[in-house]
């Protein structure tokens, strides 16, 4: 089957992958579907307008008979399961709608897959992630985390992305489902809400620049991410799913930066060098448990994917303080 006659069903659809990847399967030919919560979801609209090309199904990752429906509607040939309540800090809020949402919905859209795929035919994609291994001293090996690394969650949400790896993998094994997962660490962008760090940064750096406030206030500094571009790890999910056989992988750059460099090169494309003045800390925003480090081994999905990253480190904090600055300018 080639890629123009594939149909493709998305969870998470409204969030920052999903829109990479619905633009992404929509230029190889896909017909894309994604399911949206929410009678009155304010995404809603936004998303028909800027993906005019997605088929949106009314679904919802705690109601396995909406699931069922919307295989039914879209009959997929690949499943992209993004949907989570992804926000570390506030799965420490609301731990328990984290694990029906982040952990259970997925075992919900493993059933609806497997009841609806009688023949085996789909192949189901699971956002694993990097906070499934904690980033602590000891359990971190010298080259980063790799598919066979420790896991040792540190949050409510790492522990319900452990769960969703985990069925995902059970799932494979034990009714020859084509599953995979892929265990992806930090990936940002332009479609990155503002409520996490870098775009929370990158807009207060453009409002900043153009006179609209004076500060940015900001958890701890000193935690270390191994920081890609979502765009090239959505080409990476799809890559996973056109192998042979399924299998699980790591997506990252291999190299680690603090939250205090992602500053610096920030304020540094609006002529700042010195950004102390512009940045508190707030209590608020410290977590109870934080990892310290999140470095990645990306060799497999390099060798056995041809996976590549395009954009770096200092290319990644340009494009989203030139795109908030773009954005707060037509404010204006």
């Amino acid at each position: 089957m080639s890629d123009t006659n594939k149909r493709a069903l998305i969870t998470g659809i409204t969030g920052q992958d999903g829109g990479h990847l619905a633009a992404l399967l929509h230029e190889k030919g896909y017909e894309v579907f994604g399911i949206i919560r929410g009678q009155h979801n304010p995404r809603r609209q936004i998303t028909q307008q800027e993906f005019p090309y997605v088929n949106l199904i009314d679904a919802d990752l705690t109601d396995q008979s909406s699931l069922v429906r919307a295989m039914q509607l879209a009959k997929p040939d690949e499943v992209y399961n993004l949907a989570a309540i992804s926000h570390v800090g506030y799965s420490f809020k609301n731990p328990q709608l984290t694990a029906d949402v982040t952990g259970k919905g997925v075992l919900n859209m493993l059933e609806a897959v497997r009841l609806t795929d009688k023949d085996r035919n789909v192949r189901f994609y699971q956002a694993s992630t990097s906070e499934m291994f904690g980033g602590l001293d000891y359990n971190r090996p010298e080259k980063g985390y790799d598919e066979n690394s420790h896991f040792h969650p540190r949050s409510p949400y790492g522990v319900a992305k452990l769960y969703g790896h985990w069925i995902t993998k059970n799932y494979r094994e034990s009714y020859d489902m084509y599953n995979v997962s892929g265990i992806l660490f930090n990936h940002e962008g332009e479609r990155r809400g503002v409520e996490f760090v870098t775009r929370k940064i990158t807009h207060a750096v453009a409002r900043i620049k153009l006179g609209l406030q004076d500060h940015i206030e900001l958890g701890d500094l000193w935690p270390k991410r191994d920081w890609g571009y979502a765009g090239d790890y959505v080409e990476g999910m799809w890559r996973m799913l056109q192998q042979d056989k399924p299998d699980d992988y790591v997506l990252a750059t291999g190299e680690t930066h603090t939250i205090e460099e992602f500053l610096d090169l920030a304020f540094k494309e609006i002529g700042i060098e010195d950004w102390k003045p512009y940045v508190k800390q707030n209590p608020a925003f410290m977590r109870p448990a934080e990892v310290d480090i999140l470095l990645g081994n990306p060799e497999k999905a390099e060798k056995v994917l041809g996976w590549e990253r395009k954009v770096d480190f200092p290319g990644l904090v340009k494009l989203m303080v030139e795109h908030d600055l773009t954005i707060e300018e037509t404010k204006i």
